[in-house]
């Protein structure tokens, strides 16, 4: 389990503030089409999901580098806490409890590395750049004790039952 404190919270908040305000097409400009607009944020969203999943009890190099990323992300959000604006930096702001991966969860969070990889590499400049960032963001935000946080059970429960239908299938 990786534990995030209140600077990669902040962290993950600010990626998540950057990602909408770019995205934002205006109030009218979204209500005349919607579907378009919306459908812009799917391969964040998408890569959040990713991101989420990686935190939740995987190991190996995925959860080495997803551990690596929180890590960084919560020195970082805490040393600006601490030198931007004079608040205590350390401080736990993971989840209680969440809900592990099982055996074919995880093995579903390999698959989607796998996905995720091809998606980065193919993607244009812009969307290779909203995949990471959904990502970055999702690793920050996955075991928050807030609302992304608790996203992050029917992730998990999604992966495990998907991953063992999927296995069970075979």
């Amino acid at each position: 389990m990786n534990y995030v404190t209140f600077g990669g919270v902040t962290v993950g908040l600010m990626i998540l503030g950057y990602h909408l305000m770019t995205w934002w097409p205006g109030r009218k400009p979204l209500m005349k089409d919607i579907v378009k607009h919306a459908s812009r944020l799917l391969p964040f969203l998408a890569s959040w999901a990713y991101g989420c999943l990686t935190t939740l009890g995987i190991g190996g190099l995925i959860g080495t580098a997803s551990s690596a990323v929180l890590g960084i992300s919560n020195w970082l959000g805490d040393a600006a806490l601490v030198w931007g604006v004079g608040e205590s930096g350390g401080q736990l702001a993971g989840a209680k409890t969440f809900t592990p991966l099982t055996g074919p969860g995880a093995a579903l969070v390999l698959i989607a590395t796998c996905v995720f990889i091809a998606a980065v590499k193919k993607a244009s400049g812009d969307t290779s750049k909203t995949l990471k960032l959904g990502a970055w963001c999702g690793i920050t935000l996955g075991t928050s004790a807030g609302v992304a946080g608790f996203a992050a059970v029917p992730l998990a429960q999604a992966a495990n039952w998907l991953g063992g239908n999927l296995y069970e299938a075979l």
